[in-house]
């Protein structure tokens, strides 16, 4: 702390020696709390109703943090800040003769509990008339300087309660991100999917491509991963008969930090036995509109100023001609890596990054097609290379059945008809752990004998989705950084 700062810090232990030499208890146990702020306004509005002048209700207790305080004489005012917003507070010396006084012992910050009847002040403001008050929490910290509107980014994002106090919106977005989990877990068990839980750490991380987490067991000797997917664990419950299953979690990827990346996430993966890619496709779209019109009670929304209707159906667009429209280039005239980087590099590409044929073709994509996907759609059909655990197309091997959703330009989920074949999701492990050992820098899949012995064991037909939570709160809420809706980002 600085001066100034240690100064303010022993002020208030000062303040807090005096209020328990009164043999006040600073921080009771509890407080009987009859109405929240909003509460307390609907019931006054419907006192009203009934008595439309000079209006008063019977005593109510609210409790809720200081957040401002106005001395005018023989009567105070304060703010109450509580999980449903603000309410005002009237201290009337001539009705606190005994308390009064030590109203100079409270500051901006700290927690109170008032009873008292409301009423409505000459300007208009429903007040709490106090009777009494109590003291819930004595802060030892003041709020940052200019709390009200916090803006200073790192403030906002390292001490997120203090974004939480000083900023409504802060607070919008916490609660509809709750919002929008329960509207899809829902919905999903609506469709008779049954929610489960996967391991966390695993022995191989496996199920996506992507860099992992390594920690280390003392118990068991061993290393061990923070999981990149659920997948793998979810199919292996397709395969002991569980035939809908879906989880909400944590997943992590030691990749960096951008606008629309964060290396610990939440998604939602489901899989659904009898079911292809297509099935999944009329289940996303019906899932986003409905917890839309859960959440918001519209499918349309405003983001980055545009406006987005979520409303089904949604387009199928076929990667291949997305990418010809887009660039020129046939991905599929160009098979190898040294065609694919001089196609590439032909339209102005930097491909200096991109080693293996699929992190040239994921490139590309994110190039020449994301940012023109605006509206709700789907992008469907994705080369074999890019796709492990995807079935190939019945009529064009060189294919799999696999989309990817996006809105804004942003991609919200990807899924497949996931690959039953046990021979061939062995022969396509052992591609990918070859380009793993051949490009070490590039994200890939891994092996999983495990997974592959539970498959070998007769797995159904089935189609399977990977949905991010962070991106749909991004869209639902109008924020364009997912910091501003995972409540404890990480930071640089």
């Amino acid at each position: 702390m600085t001066q100034s700062e240690n100064e303010l810090f022993q002020v208030r232990l000062d303040k807090l020696e005096r209020i328990r030499q009164r043999g006040v208890d600073p921080y009771p146990h509890n407080y009987d709390r009859t109405h929240t702020s909003a509460q307390a306004e609907a019931l006054f509005a419907q006192a009203e109703t009934s008595q439309p002048d000079n209006a008063r209700t019977e005593p109510v207790s609210v409790a809720g943090r200081i957040v401002a305080f106005r001395g005018m004489g023989r009567a105070s005012f304060a703010d109450l800040l509580d999980g449903d917003g603000r309410i005002q507070v009237m201290f009337r010396r001539n009705a606190l003769p005994d308390a009064y006084e030590t109203l100079d012992d409270l500051d901006i910050g700290d927690w109170l509990g008032v009873r008292g009847p409301l009423f409505r002040t000459r300007t208009g403001q429903v007040t709490v008339e106090a009777q009494e008050f109590t003291l819930l929490c004595k802060s030892l910290r003041p709020l940052p300087e200019k709390w009200h509107g916090l803006q200073d980014v790192e403030i906002r994002f390292r001490q997120r309660y203090l974004d939480l106090i000083a900023n409504p919106e802060a607070r919008r977005v916490a609660v509809m991100r709750s919002h929008i989990v329960s509207a899809v877990r829902r919905f999903m068990e609506y469709r008779g999917y049954i929610e489960v839980e996967t391991p966390t750490l695993v022995p191989i991380a496996a199920g996506g491509m992507a860099h992992p987490f390594i920690t280390h067991h003392n118990m068991l000797g061993r290393d061990l991963y923070l999981r990149i997917a659920t997948e793998l664990h979810l199919k292996r419950l397709i395969v002991g008969g569980l035939e809908r299953v879906f989880e909400v979690g944590k997943i992590f990827r030691n990749e960096g930090l951008d606008l629309t990346h964060n290396p610990e996430f939440t998604s939602m993966e489901s899989y659904e036995a009898f079911a292809d890619y297509n099935d999944v496709m009329e289940m996303v779209e019906q899932m986003v509109y409905s917890a839309a019109m859960n959440v918001l009670g519209t499918p349309v929304v405003e983001y980055d100023g545009e406006t987005i209707d979520f409303t089904p159906p949604w387009p199928r667009l076929s990667l291949l001609e997305q990418i010809r429209e887009r660039s020129g280039i046939d991905f599929l005239d160009h098979p190898d890596i040294e065609s694919m980087k001089t196609a590439m590099a032909d339209i102005g590409i930097d491909v200096s990054q991109q080693l293996s044929w699929p992190g040239l073709m994921d490139k590309l994509i994110s190039s020449r097609v994301e940012e023109t996907l605006r509206q709700p759609c789907f992008l469907v059909d994705y080369p074999v290379e890019m796709s492990p655990l995807a079935k190939k197309k019945a009529d064009d091997q060189r294919l799999v059945e696999r989309f990817e959703g996006f809105v804004a330009g942003m991609e919200i989920c990807n899924a497949f008809t996931e690959l039953n074949d046990p021979v061939d999701q062995r022969r396509r492990f052992e591609e990918q752990e070859a380009l793993r050992t051949q490009f070490a820098g590039e994200e890939t899949d891994r092996l999983d004998e495990d997974f592959l012995i539970a498959i070998e064991h007769g797995m159904p037909p089935t189609g399977g989705l990977g949905i991010g939570i962070d991106r749909l709160a991004m869209l639902f809420s109008g924020h364009k950084t997912i910091r501003e809706v995972v409540l404890f980002p990480q930071m640089r």
